[in-house]
């Protein structure tokens, strides 16, 4: 019951709305516990995407693997985020990202039919979705204005400065595949960073 009541404050804080308890017996009744261990994956690269998952605990990260073997990340996720390749998951397309778990993982998850559902009949969870896509919309465009525009430096200093739980949450191999970067710049720039 935690797991949800954390989700339900989580819900009604960004919608701004009440859940009445035939909305949360609804979620309960549609989102299912799943756990996963370290290193194991909510989502493989080919395989749709037929869950979105709610991160209760744990954290995780999306990447790509490209045709030499080198990891891209796309996404760093933590409690109370969202799990999910949305292309996938909405477009029930095979998916082009890996979503893996990089502490012991556990969410709340549940199929695109039920998200659809929830639209409809659940006013917070409607007006969360919402705000939700406008602050996922607005992220990824600062996210690629970084990339396209930013020297490291600056991409470092806007990922402390957005982010910091990010740099004692990950490892930096991690953090460096986020930013773009090798380990070795990322090594550098944290070492100017400390001075």
């Amino acid at each position: 019951m935690s797991n949800f009541e954390a989700f339900f404050d989580y819900i009604q804080q960004i919608s701004g709305k009440l859940l009445s308890d035939d909305d949360k017996h609804l979620l309960m009744e549609h989102f299912k516990p799943k756990k996963l261990r370290k290193r194991q994956y909510f989502l493989q690269e080919g395989d749709v995407c037929k869950y979105i998952g709610f991160i209760v605990k744990g954290s995780a990260r999306t990447f790509t693997v490209d045709e030499k073997g080198h990891e891209h990340t796309l996404k760093l996720s933590l409690e109370n985020w969202w799990l999910a390749d949305f292309e996938s998951f909405y477009l029930l397309t095979p998916s082009r990202f890996n979503i893996e778990a990089l502490e012991n993982l556990e969410v709340l998850q549940s199929t695109n039919a039920q998200i659809e559902e929830f639209l409809k009949r659940i006013p917070a969870f409607s007006a969360m979705s919402n705000l939700i896509s406008q602050n996922y919309t607005i992220a990824n465009q600062k996210r690629v204005q970084a990339a396209m525009s930013y020297t490291a430096e600056e991409r470092y200093e806007e990922l402390i400065s957005s982010y910091p739980q990010f740099i004692q949450r990950f490892p930096q191999n991690i953090i460096a595949s986020y930013l773009g970067l090798s380990r070795e710049t990322l090594s550098r720039i944290r070492k100017n960073f400390s001075k």
